[in-house]
């Protein structure tokens, strides 16, 4: 449990109801805001924020579904267009139009009629590249998903668990929205056959497996391919000491998947007034303006800022591939316990 909390903010929780001085988030493992703006919130509501972590983003909202009558929190922030329909077909959020909804851009907008969500990010799901490995090995990076099941591509690809993993369903539906609801499986076979491995989370593939991270080059990860996103070759020149001129890593352009976060309040929220309140707050410019250099992801609200290095070294993918919520909801579980049968086992 990660706390954020203001000095002097009123920190005491009275039990349930909206009496309670204390919100509650509920998210993915990525979650993360800067203690600054958190505090300006805590200080402009007079609640105190609670922050649990609670796993990937799969992970988080299956958990989150199965805890629906007794929920951990008030507030759910985390589940994407990917896992959207199983949240909202299993009860987990109830009703709430957050105040300043009507600023969001309306491509991002979803389940219009009920109010069950509110947009608070947008990212691209793609394969990225460890640019000193293809250098070293005078190897040309590959750019589709043609180019991955190439053999000079063999054992390079690390991706994650479509069955747990938010990147790695979002890799998943990208190849099915590429080569259509037949040509996938057959997509994956050739995968498989040229190396794939799959391990259970993003952390792990990116922080671990991959050799093209900080954090991959310090644990001697050997795959130069990884499922991650189009802004995550920003994160390793800010956080970077020296600061290198260009980006070490760099993106597939032809393997992105269009992902959109999204928060809700909870069924059965036990500070359901408070719960509002950080709804509303999620979508102010301030919040919006502070997201991306906190979690990488692009804003929602019109008139949000983007940094420079997201436009310089992370610019979203011109032409991503995307599919209609409802086909999502129609094929997911199926496509899942099939790609599970034929890749896992």
């Amino acid at each position: 449990m990660v706390t954020l909390s203001a000095c002097g903010s009123p920190g005491s929780t009275s039990g349930s109801g909206g009496d309670s001085r204390t919100v509650t988030l509920v998210s993915h493992d990525s979650w993360a805001a800067s203690k600054s703006v958190i505090s300006a919130f805590e200080k402009q509501s007079g609640y105190t924020v609670k922050v649990l972590k609670d796993g990937d983003a799969g992970q988080a909202v299956n958990k989150a579904i199965l805890t629906k009558d007794n929920p951990q929190g008030d507030v759910f922030f985390g589940v994407d267009n990917t896992l959207l329909s199983r949240a909202l077909d299993n009860g987990l959020f109830q009703p709430y139009d957050a105040k300043g909804s009507d600023l969001i851009v309306p491509e991002y907008r979803a389940d219009q009629a009920g109010h069950r969500v509110t947009p608070i990010d947008s990212g691209d799901i793609c394969v990225n590249y460890d640019k000193a490995y293809f250098s070293a090995h005078k190897l040309t990076p590959p750019q589709s998903f043609d180019d991955l099941v190439k053999p000079e591509y063999k054992n390079l690809l690390v991706t994650e668990n479509a069955s747990t993993s938010s990147p790695g369903l979002g890799f998943l539906l990208g190849t099915a929205a590429k080569y259509g609801k037949t040509g996938w499986p057959d997509y994956w076979k050739k995968l498989k056959a040229n190396g794939v491995k799959v391990v259970d989370g993003w952390e792990q593939a990116y922080n671990q497996e991959f050799s093209g991270s900080a954090s991959g080059r310090k644990a001697k990860g050997d795959r130069p391919l990884v499922v991650s996103y189009a802004s995550s070759p920003p994160a390793e020149v800010i956080y970077a000491d020296p600061r290198p001129e260009t980006a070490p890593t760099g993106v597939a352009s032809g393997t992105c998947f269009r992902q959109i976060e999204y928060a809700g309040l909870l069924s059965n929220a036990h500070n359901a007034k408070g719960g509002k309140a950080f709804l509303d707050f999620l979508i102010t410019k301030r919040f919006q303006d502070d997201m991306p250099l906190n979690m990488y992801v692009y804003p929602v609200v019109e008139g949000a800022q983007v940094p420079k290095e997201f436009t310089e070294y992370g610019p979203q993918a011109k032409n991503p591939e995307t599919m209609a919520p409802a086909t999502i909801a129609a094929n997911r579980d199926q496509w899942v316990k099939s790609w599970t049968s034929l890749v896992l086992k």
